[in-house]
């Protein structure tokens, strides 16, 4: 590990691995950009489709999840979603998603989703990454 001494007014300051790992984790928020949709897709099939379409106004035993990123939580009319999800409040982001994804009831108890969650941050990453791309 190499460090770059930075001067500065005559004073010394020296920038370490750690606070290059800092400046690089910044944009961690999206990571759903580096995901495969194609790949996601797959994922999608196997781990959603039972219970969620990605056809607008199709719900399933799940809400569609049609242009599901940047939509507000329990906001679909026609679906009877959880008291919980329904005053959750939050709008379904890429780092949402990828919380929810992993661990539906932790991060928002009282969620009816019968759901264990989708512990392969890579196979979340695309899935997100699809989700992200189903839009009008």
């Amino acid at each position: 590990m190499k460090l770059v001494r930075l001067r500065k007014r005559g004073q010394s300051a020296w920038l370490s691995l750690a606070g290059a790992l800092f400046v690089s984790l910044a944009g961690v928020g999206n990571a759903h950009a580096d995901g495969d949709a194609g790949r996601g897709a797959d994922v999608f099939a196997q781990e959603c489709a039972g219970c969620h379409s990605v056809k607008e106004n199709k719900n399933k035993m799940g809400p569609s999840l049609f242009a599901v990123v940047g939509r507000h939580c329990g906001s679909i009319p026609d679906f009877a979603y959880s008291d919980a999800l329904k005053q959750a409040g939050f709008t379904w982001t890429p780092s949402q998603l990828d919380a929810y994804i992993a661990k539906p009831q932790k991060t928002v108890p009282g969620v009816k989703m019968p759901y264990g969650g989708l512990d392969d941050d890579k196979a979340r990453i695309d899935l997100i990454a699809y989700l992200a791309s189903i839009r009008k």
